[in-house]
């Protein structure tokens, strides 16, 4: 992985970076502090981020591409909780402040180009500049009651009302997200999917 200071495209991933929701409003002191501790990460269609359990954990901020959160039982069966593409971010934030092991993984759904940093450093920036860890906790709450009525979703919508809402709640991912993977994330067959569309 390369530092983002040192990276050929630094320049566009730079623009890209200043897109991104969290970090569009730093001042520029904070923007100097923030980047010499960025490296790029660079992952194919179906890499692991990082892997349930790991306790290693990475904050992400997407630059190009787009992944989802799977957690997955022994058996192999996996539940997509959240994608996240351009000008988002991910996040096993909880998990470092309860000191519990990533409770799920974060996969490339599609070749996918990160800004990233060990939680750690993360963690200290926030620290450093209480403003953006607010807005970063805001964002880490929204993040998770997003996860949350996603769930409460699936148990109660029917098939139609699932995808009628992802398309509500989801309009700029909608077109980009593989078929296979929405049929997963709604709970649905592929076949029961393009019956509905």
């Amino acid at each position: 992985m390369a530092n983002l200071a040192n990276h050929p495209q630094r320049n566009t991933l730079r623009l890209k970076l200043r897109e991104n929701l969290l970090l569009r409003d730093l001042r520029p002191d904070q923007w100097s502090d923030l980047e010499p501790l960025l490296t790029v990460g660079e992952y194919r269609k179906g890499e692991r981020l990082v892997r349930q359990g790991d306790e290693e954990m990475v904050q992400f901020f997407i630059l190009e591409g787009m992944v989802k959160r799977v957690v997955s039982n022994p058996e192999g069966h996996e539940m997509i909780l959240r994608f996240a593409a351009e000008n988002d971010m991910d996040t096993a934030y909880a998990a470092w402040r309860l000191r519990t092991p990533i409770p799920y993984s974060i996969v490339a759904v599609t070749q996918t180009r990160t800004a990233e940093l060990p939680m750690p450093q993360w963690v200290d920036f926030l620290e450093r500049h209480p403003d953006v860890m607010v807005r970063f906790e805001y964002e880490v709450m929204k993040l998770m009651s997003e996860v949350m009525a996603h769930t409460i979703t699936l148990h109660l919508l029917d098939a139609p009302g699932r995808l009628s809402r992802f398309h509500r709640k989801h309009p700029e991912l909608a077109a980009r997200i593989p078929k296979k993977e929405l049929a997963s994330y709604l709970n649905l067959t592929p076949e029961t999917l393009s019956r509905l569309k």
